[in-house]
């Protein structure tokens, strides 16, 4: 894996730990030469991950529409900055420039880039690992839906492992390079479905 989109909140939560979890992750990223992709903001965890990053070095690839680029302060610091029309650019440019995802905590826009990057991946858009770094247990609940969609058959069984999840970075980069593409919805007969 050479870049890793990496979707994150871009608020500043009470909890430090965390900012510390965003600037880590970004940090040995830089030092294992995988690339970040993310928000291209400069606040929150987004701006803690690409700091930690380019301080150690690393390639820091931001994509940020132009209609957030002076909300979210567009970090100008990064390797490379995309000015993008919308929130679909966005995350198309985000798909086309990396080798898998991984989300960190965050928000509604956070889950919306995640679920996205997995729908994407059911139908057969891309076949990238995608990652939850579940961190502190803050997507406890998440999991847990998402294993209750899977029980009651929302989510077909050939696609129940497109998340891949741990609690610590070192062990999702060896689930995710471990990853193997499943057979997509694209490929699928209306029988399967």
């Amino acid at each position: 894996m050479r870049r890793l989109a990496i979707y994150c909140g871009s608020a500043t939560p009470a909890d430090a730990r965390y900012m510390m979890l965003a600037r880590d992750v970004g940090a040995e990223l830089a030092r294992r030469n995988i690339g970040v992709v993310y928000g291209g903001g400069r606040l929150g965890l987004m701006g803690a991950v690409a700091g930690g990053a380019l301080n150690a070095g690393g390639e820091v690839i931001g994509v940020i529409p132009e209609a957030l680029a002076g909300s979210e302060v567009a970090n100008t610091d990064c390797t490379q900055l995309h000015l993008v029309s919308g929130m679909h650019e966005r995350k198309k440019l985000f798909t086309d420039l990396s080798d898998g995802f991984i989300t960190l905590p965050g928000g509604v826009g956070t889950m919306d880039e995640l679920w996205e990057a997995v729908s994407w991946a059911q139908l057969g858009y891309h076949s990238k690992p995608v990652g939850l770094l579940n961190t502190f247990g803050f997507f406890d609940h998440l999991i847990a839906f998402n294993r209750h969609m899977a029980e009651v058959g929302f989510v077909r069984p050939a696609h129940q492992e497109i998340i891949k999840v741990a609690d610590s970075l070192g062990e999702l980069l060896d689930r995710m390079a471990a990853h193997q593409p499943h057979r997509p919805i694209f490929q699928m007969e209306a029988s399967e479905l």
